[in-house]
Order: C-alpha cells, then sequence, then structure tokens
C-alpha cells in the first residue's frame, strides 16, 4: 500500500508534536506515569485484600502505607551506609594510594613513552612562550604582596538546617505527588477504565477491554518477575560480597537490585563500585573474588532463569528494549531509563488493537515480522539457498520434515504461484526460486525421516513386464512430472524427496509433455501441479498419459489446491492435495498384477 505524501508528513509532524509535549511536560508527566506503574503493582495486593473481606479504603490505605514504609526503610538503610562510607572514605584513599605505588613499583617506573610524553610538553611550553624585545628592561620587583583572607560567617542552625533539608526537598516532593496520585489512581480505577472504555469507543468494547486486559496482565508479570528476580540478585549480590569481607555489603545488594532494572547494562554498572571498594581495602584476590560472585550470578539469573520466568510476559524484542531505554533516558533522563520496559510495553500493546499505530507492534513488538513461508519466499526471491538452508535447518528444530515441505516449502512456493499469476515474476526470479528449492531439498536429503513403504515389485528394462526377484523385492519406480509452468518442477523436487524417503525409485522429469518421458517401466506416475485443481486439464493428462503407461497408477497432486474430494470424484481421478495425503495413498498402493513373461 503506498502511503500519501500529504498523509505521511501529517503523521511525521504529529510524532514530533507528541515528542516535544513529552519532552517539555515531563515534570507533570513523570509523576503521573510512575502513580500509573505504582498502581498497577499495588491493585494485585488491594484486590487480594479485597476479597478477604476487607474494605475498600483500608485495603487501599494499608498498601500504600506499605508501599511507603518499605521505601522508607530502604531510604534509612541506603543513608545509614552512605554515612558510613564517607566516614571510611579517607582510609580507603590512602589505601589506594599505597596499592597504586606498589603497583607503579612493581612495573618499574615511568617508561619510555611517559617520559617522552614529559619532553614535548616541556618543548612546547618553550615555544609558547611569548618573544621580549631586547631593550625592555626588567621591572623592578613589587614589594612583598599583603595576604588576604576571606572568612564566612558561622552558619547558624537556620542555615545548617536549609543546607541538609533543601537537597530533599524536591524528592520528597516528587515521592508526596507519586502517593497522592496513587491514591487516586486506586480509588477511581474502575471510573478511570471506564472513562478510558468510552474515549476509545463505547462501540468497540470488547476490543478496548482486550486492551486493558492485555497490557495489565503483562505489566504486573513483569513487575511481579522484574521484582522479584532482582531482589534475589540484590540479597545473593550482598550476601556474596559480606561472605568476601567487602564493606558495606548490604548497600552494594541494594545498589544491584535498583540497578537490575536497567537493561542489559544495570548490573555490570552495580559491580563497579563494589570492585573499586574490595581493591582500596583488600588483597587482589578479594577484588577477583568479586568479579567473579558477579561474572557467575548475573548470566545464570538472566540466560537461565529469567527466560524461564519471563516467557512471553513482556512481549518486546530485544532490540525493542534497547532502543526504549535510549528513547526514554533522552527523553525524562535516569527516571526515564527505569520506567522505559513499562512504557514501551503499554505502546506496543497500544498499537496490537489500533491498526493506524500497527507498525510499532511490528518494529518494537516480539512476534516475528514474516511468516515462515514469507521469511523462505524472500528468500528465495533474493536468490539465497544458503540462508534458506538455515532457516529449514531452525525450523526443523520445532517440526518433522514431512510437515514442513507441506506448510513451509509448499506454502512459500504457492506464494510464488500467486504473484506469478499476477505477473510479478520474471524468468530471471522464477529460475532463481526453482533453484533455491532444489538447493534446500538437497541440503535436507541427508536428513533421517524414514517411514518405509510396502514392497513393491519392479519391471524389467528389457521386457517391460512386471517381474519378481526371486531373492527380494525391489522397490518399485515414481516417475514425477511437472504441470504447466516452472513452478510445477520445483514441486516435483519436493514431491522426489518424499517418495524416494517412502522407499521407491524416483525419476523426476523436466518435460511437460508426457510423450517425451519414458515411462515404460513405472509403476506410480505423479503429475504435480502448484494451480488450483482444474478437471479438464487432469482429464487431459490423464488420457494422454494412459497411451504411454498402461498399467501404471497415475496420481494427480494439486499442492495449491484445497481437498475437494467432490470435483475429484467427478473427475474419476486420484486427485492429492498434500504431501501428508500422499504419503498415505502410496503406502495404501497394491503392486501391479505380475505377468509372466513370454
Amino acid at each position: 500500500m503506498v502511503v500519501p505524501a500529504g498523509f505521511a508528513f501529517t503523521n511525521l509532524l504529529v510524532g514530533a508534536v507528541v515528542v516535544a509535549s513529552l519532552y517539555l511536560a515531563r515534570e507533570i508527566l513523570i509523576p503521573i506515569v510512575l502513580a500509573v506503574l505504582l498502581t498497577f503493582v499495588l491493585s494485585p495486593l488491594v484486590t487480594l485484600l479485597q476479597r478477604w473481606r476487607c474494605p475498600r479504603t483500608v485495603a487501599i490505605l494499608f498498601a500504600v502505607t506499605f508501599a511507603l514504609a518499605v521505601i522508607l526503610s530502604l531510604g534509612g538503610m541506603v543513608a545509614t551506609q552512605v554515612n558510613q562510607l564517607a566516614g571510611e572514605l579517607p582510609q580507603y584513599q590512602a589505601t589506594l594510594r599505597e596499592k597504586a605505588q606498589k603497583l607503579r613499583e612493581m612495573i618499574g617506573g615511568p617508561g619510555i613513552l611517559q617520559n617522552a610524553t614529559v619532553l614535548l610538553n616541556d618543548l612546547g611550553h618553550e615555544l609558547d612562550k611569548p618573544d621580549r624585545p631586547a631593550d625592555v628592561r626588567e621591572l623592578a620587583p613589587s614589594a612583598t604582596p599583603i595576604p588576604v583572607e576571606i572568612h564566612q560567617p558561622v552558619p547558624g542552625v537556620y542555615q545548617r538546617l536549609v543546607t541538609v533539608v533543601s537537597p530533599l526537598v524536591s524528592p520528597l516532593a516528587t515521592t508526596g505527588v507519586v502517593l497522592l496520585f496513587t491514591i487516586f489512581f486506586l480509588f477511581q480505577r474502575e471510573d478511570l477504565r471506564n472513562r478510558f472504555v468510552r474515549v476509545a469507543g463505547a462501540h468497540d468494547i470488547d476490543r478496548t477491554t482486550v486492551a486493558l486486559n492485555d497490557a495489565g496482565s503483562r505489566l504486573q508479570r513483569l513487575f511481579a518477575t522484574q521484582l522479584a528476580l532482582n531482589a534475589g540478585f540484590g540479597i545473593i549480590i550482598g550476601t556474596g560480597l559480606a561472605l568476601i569481607g567487602v564493606p558495606n555489603a548490604p548497600l552494594w545488594g541494594l545498589l544491584a537490585m535498583i540497578l537490575r532494572f536497567v537493561p542489559y547494562i544495570g548490573a555490570l554498572l552495580s559491580a563497579l563500585l563494589p570492585l573499586a571498594l574490595a581493591a582500596a581495602v583488600g588483597s587482589w584476590s578479594m577484588v577477583l573474588a568479586t568479579l567473579l560472585l558477579f561474572l557467575v550470578v548475573e548470566p545464570i539469573i538472566g540466560q537461565i532463569i529469567e527466560p524461564l520466568v519471563y516467557g512471553q510476559s513482556s512481549g518486546l524484542s530485544p532490540v525493542a528494549v534497547v532502543v526504549s531505554a535510549a528513547f526514554w533516558t533522552w527523553l525524562w533522563g535516569p527516571l526515564g531509563l527505569l520506567v522505559s520496559t513499562p512504557l514501551t510495553i503499554c505502546l506496543v500493546v497500544l498499537s496490537r488493537h489500533v491498526e493506524r499505530l500497527k507498525f510499532i507492534d511490528i518494529m518494537l513488538g516480539d512476534e516475528p515480522p514474516l511468516t515462515p513461508q514469507q521469511m523462505i519466499y524472500q528468500r528465495m526471491l533474493a536468490d539465497d539457498p544458503v540462508e534458506a538452508s538455515e532457516l529449514a535447518t531452525r525450523t526443523l528444530k520445532k517440526m518433522p520434515l514431512l510437515r514442513y515441505y507441506d506448510d513451509v516449502l509448499v506454502g512459500a512456493l504457492r506464494l510464488a504461484e500467486s504473484d506469478m499469476a499476477r505477473g510479478r515474476l520474471d524468468s530471471k526470479r522464477l529460475e532463481n526460486i526453482l533453484d533455491c528449492v532444489r538447493e534446500v531439498v538437497d541440503d535436507l536429503a541427508g536428513r533421517d525421516d524414514p517411514e518405509p513403504m510396502p514392497d513393491m515389485p519392479a519391471r524389467n528394462a528389457r521386457s517391460s513386464k512386471v517381474v519378481r526377484l526371486p531373492d527380494r523385492d525391489a522397490a518399485g519406480v515414481a516417475v514425477i512430472l511437472p504441470g504447466r509452468s516452472k513452478l510445477d518442477a520445483a514441486a516435483v523436487a519436493i514431491v522426489a524427496d518424499v517418495l524416494r524417503r517412502q522407499g521407491l525409485v524416483v525419476r523426476p522429469s523436466e518435460n511437460i509433455t508426457p510423450e517425451l518421458t519414458d515411462l515404460s517401466d513405472a509403476d506410480v506416475v505423479c503429475v504435480c501441479h502448484l494451480s488450483p485443481f482444474n478437471p479438464s486439464l487432469m482429464r487431459y493428462t490423464a488420457r494422454r498419459l494412459a497411451r504411454t503407461a498402461e498399467t501404471a497408477r497415475l496420481l494427480m497432486i494439486s499442492l495449491g489446491s484445497p481437498n475437494d474430494e467432490t470435483q475429484a470424484a467427478e473427475a474419476s481421478l486420484d486427485n492429492i492435495t498434500s504431501l501428508h495425503m500422499l504419503v498415505e495413498r502410496v503406502k495404501r498402493l497394491d503392486p501391479p498384477p505380475a505377468q509372466a513373461a513370454p
């Protein structure tokens, strides 16, 4: 679909206005967003208390008080640990200076590069000095300067109080506003939900309800799992650092829990200060133990536990997580980084239910942008059999080979057949598709998917009569012919591999005309079509084949049509519309009646 230039410009202008509004109104929007997210976190607790026959007002006040108590407790612990750390910093500084001196002595003093740098700096200072005329006399040295000292007045109690309280005014005010909004949202949750449904359109209540439930469930699962995993990460890190001997271990455990909400780099950032402190107070073995603690715990939680717990709870692709973190950090600073994932989840869920925002779900969602059929067809058009084979290998980990042929590879050929019918494929692209299918089938030929079919007698090539071998029953011969287009030749390659796996001796042909193919020893003759079932064409082909293969069983394979048994019965043909049906039909074939040799 071609988007008009004016429409695209309007969308771009609206997007720019929205981004500018988010930036300019960040002082108001950040507390509201934090309150909404806190409402999602506390809603399950409020609902649980109400199920226990607790009044709504009491449940909401208890939940908010509990959240405030947790925040204040963590803040108090952080303040205590920071004060303790500040008192010990001079000692750590002296220890670091001593270790740096020992490291310098171990290395052997300044090297050649450092000496060269000092020399170049001195030379640069000499060259930068201004030239002084020879006749300029030296000025007499001035009198000894009088030192001047400026002393600030001793601050009073009020000034000390202002100095201590002023940095806390803004965070406390923001916290108060967030709690106030949270209480309001919890009390008016149902009313706000109904108003949102009305704004979205009362005529489409079903879609709006699904979107709200989807966003709410995803956010609640995300917050619950993130909080549990990050708290566990912080407890493990804090306990491990305490056992190693790093000072202020509870502070670093709490810092690790908070920073791990930052996608991908949070755990690495939380390791920097403990490593520096371990280097300041302990030996290099303590530094190594601290580093190993983070290197072991983070991969276990991030690569093993999180995928098992999260599943599809977030609905975001890894690229979306990184892009959203960068965007919201640029827009709202550090708080934007913390709320980037929840905000992007809400945006993606909204885009799934609003047609004009569908592109956001495609770009940021975790669902594959193309179906397996579309991906393999796109690689066919690009003449890239290598990646097509890799896609086939990955897909075969989830499904058997016959199903892959039937659903994916034949599905891709159906897309090609549709494009060819509309005149979108030239001869070059048709050749690329045919070569790519043959490459994929050849690459998959070594995979084991055996379902041996019943033994079939073989024909003697000389007499064209059925001959039973004395020692063993040889496999039957299947000749596979294409229909009327080049894409039918691609279907021939797929059918040939399927029949070969059923124990038949397969002889694929590229001749569309049956008279040009040797059918004298054929037990089964298959004609492959990707176009829909055409009774007239099938009867015409059957009459032509009957003149050259009188005793062979004729199978008409129409992989591009639904299974229409009525039309096939009216045409008196054995019509097959899938590879699964082909395998079952071949298994039920009886051997041709043996005839005595003259």
